[in-house]
């Protein structure tokens, strides 16, 4: 991944409590990364222990506050809410919190049951509203915060073979207005960020076959892919002072295929 030295810094993140969901791997682990490398104290929730343990030992070494990560099952309400009161206490109240986690697994339309939708909801929606819900009193308390929420543009596309992850992705964008104006007057902005078929591990391993390259390349502007520490950067941006006066908008990074 690539070095900040480059790239814009932040001194309003300096110090700055932030929770990342689903943190281990992925663009969750890029954005750890790029908050810690900017000074910020990091803490991250993931249900993947060993990924996680390996970033955490990459960035020991190379940030000033050594990321804290927690285990947490997110479609567990009560182990979420607990584990964001144990980073309250061990770190301080989050001033950011990055709604990343997700689950993009493919399902057919007809193979959908109620228990299967209720799962695909608690993986990539239910815990964003709660987790968000367990941070404001605090960040109301200090004057404000920035809460980013991760949709995607697969529900513009539309992509098939998504009909659960499309339906939670697409109700992120209302949820994300909604919070925008429930908490604005006290100073706490609530954004939206789009990726569109970013060059993940998990995507590079599942899904970016020659014939999907291709596809992409034809349809994106830019030709070429979309990195994960690329969409972290809009997302240091939004955390930032710099976007003081930025709320309530969805934020689309694809490279321009919308």
């Amino acid at each position: 991944m690539s070095q900040p030295s480059i790239y814009a810094t932040y001194p309003s993140l300096i110090d700055q409590v932030v929770l990342v969901t689903g943190g281990a791997t992925g663009i969750g682990a890029a954005t750890v990364e790029q908050f810690a490398l900017q000074g910020a104290q990091v803490a991250f929730l993931d249900v993947s222990d060993a990924p996680a343990l390996t970033l955490i030992d990459d960035l020991a070494q190379r940030c000033p506050h050594k990321p804290l990560f927690l285990h947490c099952d997110l479609t567990d309400i009560d182990g979420l809410q607990s584990a964001i009161a144990a980073i309250a206490a061990q770190l301080g109240a989050p001033r950011v919190l990055i709604n990343n986690a997700a689950n993009d697994e493919r399902h057919r339309f007809e193979d959908v049951t109620p228990a299967s939708w209720d799962m695909g909801m608690a993986v990539n929606l239910r815990h964003q509203f709660f987790a968000a819900q367990a941070v404001a009193p605090a960040m109301k308390a200090a004057g404000g915060g920035s809460i980013i929420n991760m949709s995607s543009i697969s529900w513009m596309i539309p992509t098939t073979n998504l009909s659960v992850y499309i339906a939670a992705k697409s109700a992120i964008i209302g949820m994300t207005r909604s919070m925008a104006h429930d908490l604005g007057p006290h100073n706490i902005r609530v954004n939206c960020v789009l990726p569109g078929s970013i060059l993940t591990e998990k995507q590079q391993r599942l899904y970016m076959t020659p014939a999907h390259e291709q596809e992409l390349f034809r349809v994106q502007s830019l030709k070429r892919y979309i990195l994960p520490e690329e969409v972290s950067r809009l997302l240091l941006f939004l955390a930032a002072d710099d976007s003081s006066a930025i709320t309530n908008q969805s934020h689309i990074i694809d490279g321009g295929r919308i």
